[in-house]
């Protein structure tokens, strides 16, 4: 399958997840038990399926059981192991028991991907106090209390841990979603911090930030923005969630063992490029255009 077929749907089907090409042997992960929060997602679907194709016991984590449950059914099918677990990230008690019953199923857990998350696009000067804290709670908060879960996990059973968080890019311009910057911001910021303070422990702490990656997720924005989104970078087109997933894998595996606190752009350059607006660039920017 080349580029231009993943690129005739928003994100891949199970079917194109199963079979699409990678990088890594496929024994790379045998034995490791990951946890992925928002494993029924776009990026997180990829991931669960990248990971459990390289051997791992994948656990998805998300608030929607029907979702979940089909995922792991369609990786039972092809023989690959996972399990799932209804959980709210923004709680940090169904966090707590999500992990405790994890470690009870598997005696174990190596990875923690964090790719629960969401936005919406507005002009940060009309959010809401419901709408921010919404997006603060989920993106902020919530991957916080997966990543102190289950470093005190680690910590408690004396066993190493890695863990990588899906953010955004922040470095260049995104407008429109203020409030998922400032909490992607806090992320890749607390992971820095905590790339430090962990080490003693053996757990390392990194960050990836999709640009444009083509997911359902983009259902969310104008069909202007939607247009505009392959032209976000000099390369000219999206990304797929495969991308974002082999990136997690090269951060959280042996590949990337000496590796912490570090923020992997997988943004097609994007980051160097410009602008993306998700609401629709203001006229007052157009002016010389």
């Amino acid at each position: 399958m080349d580029d231009q077929q993943t690129r005739t749907r928003l994100g891949l089907s199970d079917d194109e997840l199963a079979t699409h090409p990678t990088v890594f042997a496929p024994d790379a992960l045998t034995g490791r038990v990951v946890v992925v929060s928002g494993g029924a997602g776009g990026i997180g679907r990829a991931i669960v399926w990248l990971f459990a194709r390289l051997g791992a016991h994948v656990v998805a984590v998300g608030r929607n059981g029907d979702r979940l449950k089909a995922l792991v059914d369609h990786l039972a099918h092809r023989g690959l192991k996972a399990s799932a677990h209804v959980a709210d990230i923004k709680d940090p008690d169904a966090v707590n028991t999500t992990f405790d019953a994890v470690w009870a199923a598997h005696g174990r857990v190596d990875i923690l991907v964090n790719s629960a998350g969401g936005q919406f696009p507005q002009p940060a000067i009309d959010f809401s106090v419901k709408g921010w804290n919404a997006v603060i709670n989920t993106n902020l908060n919530g991957t916080w209390y997966m990543m102190q879960a289950a470093a005190q996990h680690w910590r408690d059973r004396k066993a190493p841990g890695s863990i990588v968080n899906i953010v955004v890019v922040t470095t260049h311009g995104l407008y429109g979603i203020a409030h998922t910057i400032a909490a992607r911001s806090g992320v890749i910021g607390l992971s820095r911090a905590l790339a430090v303070e962990w080490a003693p422990l053996d757990i390392r702490v990194n960050c990836v930030a999709p640009g444009a990656i083509e997911t359902e997720g983009w259902n969310v924005y104008s069909e202007a923005a939607r247009a505009a989104y392959p032209r976000s970078n000099p390369m000219m087109r999206p990304g797929s969630p495969w991308d974002i997933a082999e990136a997690a894998v090269y951060l959280a595996g042996p590949s990337g063992k000496f590796i912490t606190g570090e923020t992997l752009t997988v943004d097609g350059g994007g980051q160097h490029w410009g602008e993306t607006w998700t609401t629709g660039k203001p006229d007052y920017f157009k002016r010389g255009e």
